[in-house]
């Protein structure tokens, strides 16, 4: 068949263009694409949810990718391995509860699953502001990823959604954002706390347990849950990081609107 360059042109403005407006108005809103972002869609896409995914990077996948110092290898705990068995990621038993995987497997796994589970995802775009009305967050301000990075001001877009995932990593970007047009979040001092030096013992638990909602309708996931509680951080291990994501869909579909 005869190929025409204004035709493929039409073809893909076309089609991110009816995805993009079908994204405006939605359930869930998460920031960040790494593996608590990507099992926290897989999980809330598969229960009947609207979910999208902005993920400010041209890859998502988080430090994911990276495994260890760029070893691409990660380690995963006997609690949490099943969450990456359920879609298809190799596992070798290291013996003492330990499991390793190959980094690049499972974050290329974690993103086709997420997809495959109805979750719509975004790259290059950055969640740089939010929408806060009767003090709850109702959606997130959005821009090219671009537009940052070159020091335009270009005016963003907005998404209304239901729910806000802050996986942002260590940067907790949404909840900084929060912080300082709303004034307080739900942890002991009202702001964020900051993240501690590596503990991984202490960093795993701490991560599935700082997994809360953090302001009216906003929750974190990830290692931004340890950002915002002042918990260790806890390296190339993300059994935390998976239970993080699976534990916060649960709260969300746990919500009656």
């Amino acid at each position: 068949m005869p190929i025409d360059e204004v035709i493929i042109t039409r073809k893909i403005v076309e089609r991110f263009s009816k995805e993009f407006i079908e994204s405006l108005d939605v359930d869930v809103v998460i920031a960040g694409a790494g593996p608590s972002s990507l099992t926290a869609a897989r999980y809330l896409a598969k229960a009947g949810k609207r979910v999208v995914i902005f993920e400010r990077r041209l890859s998502p996948g988080g430090g994911m990718w990276g495994g260890g110092m760029t070893f691409p290898a990660i380690v995963v705990q006997e609690e949490s391995k099943h969450l990456l068995e359920e879609i298809g990621v190799k596992l070798t038993n290291e013996g003492g509860g330990y499991y390793t995987a190959d980094s690049v497997e499972a974050s290329a796994k974690m993103i086709a699953a997420a997809i495959d589970a109805g979750a719509r995802l975004f790259n290059a775009i950055t969640v740089e502001d939010v929408m806060i009305r009767d003090s709850k967050v109702t959606g997130v301000v959005i821009n090219w990823s671009a537009v940052d990075v070159a020091g335009l001001h270009v005016d963003p877009v907005s998404v209304r959604s239901k729910y806000v995932i802050d996986a942002t990593g260590h940067a907790a970007e949404v909840c900084r954002i929060v912080q300082t047009k709303a004034g307080k979040l739900k942890t002991p001092s009202g702001r964020i706390e900051g993240e501690k030096s590596m503990w991984a013992e202490v960093g795993e638990k701490m991560t599935v347990k700082n997994t809360v909602e953090v302001f009216p309708n906003l929750y974190v996931a990830g290692m931004a849950c340890n950002a915002v509680m002042g918990a260790p951080r806890m390296g190339p291990i993300f059994g935390g990081m998976l239970l993080s994501g699976k534990k916060v869909a649960e709260l969300i579909l746990r919500r009656k609107k």
